[in-house]
């Protein structure tokens, strides 16, 4: 005997909707799972597009230092967010861009091929970072949370680098 799916034990319509409900809660839970694991994927696709623009030619161990870096602080070396989108102008974005104007190397090639050029270019871009040319950027709240995020991981990268010195 059951009115509207509430009955008493032993009746089917209660079984069923208690297994309805377990079920439920066990897709929601495995989704929630999925969401999470393919946005870890796509900030670590993006930790290694970062790492190839500027990268190129740079050793193993100092990839492993910027994914270190990134995965530590959440951000990388070019502001680029978990889809690719760019969050910010980065000081090794502007690096990059400095070297095509000037002619300078492949601007895929900014950390150079061993761990010593890696760390002149990071110290330069914490520098830059900590004395911007202008105050324009301190105006706005996001950019300069961005700025305090990108220090956060050129310190972090320059750390795991020297500990290969």
């Amino acid at each position: 005997m059951s009115v509207n799916g509430i009955g008493v034990a032993g009746n089917q319509a209660w079984y069923g909707t208690r297994k309805a409900e377990k079920n439920a809660v066990s897709e929601t839970t495995g989704f929630m799972e999925v969401v999470a694991e393919k946005a870890a994927q796509d900030k670590s696709d993006s930790d290694e597009k970062a790492f190839a623009s500027v990268g190129a030619n740079a050793p193993e161990e100092v990839k492993k230092a910027w994914m270190d870096a990134a995965k530590e602080t959440g951000v990388n070396g070019l502001g680029m967010s978990g889809n690719g989108m760019l969050t910010h102008l980065s000081e090794m974005m502007v690096q990059r861009l400095e070297n095509w104007v000037k002619g300078i190397g492949g601007t895929n090639d900014l950390l150079g091929s061993t761990v010593q050029s890696a760390i002149r270019a990071t110290e330069e871009a914490l520098y830059d970072l900590n004395h911007p040319l202008t105050a324009e950027n301190l105006k706005n709240m996001d950019v300069y949370k961005q700025h305090m995020k990108e220090r956060e991981f050129y310190q972090s990268f320059l750390e795991k680098l020297g500990a290969m010195l």
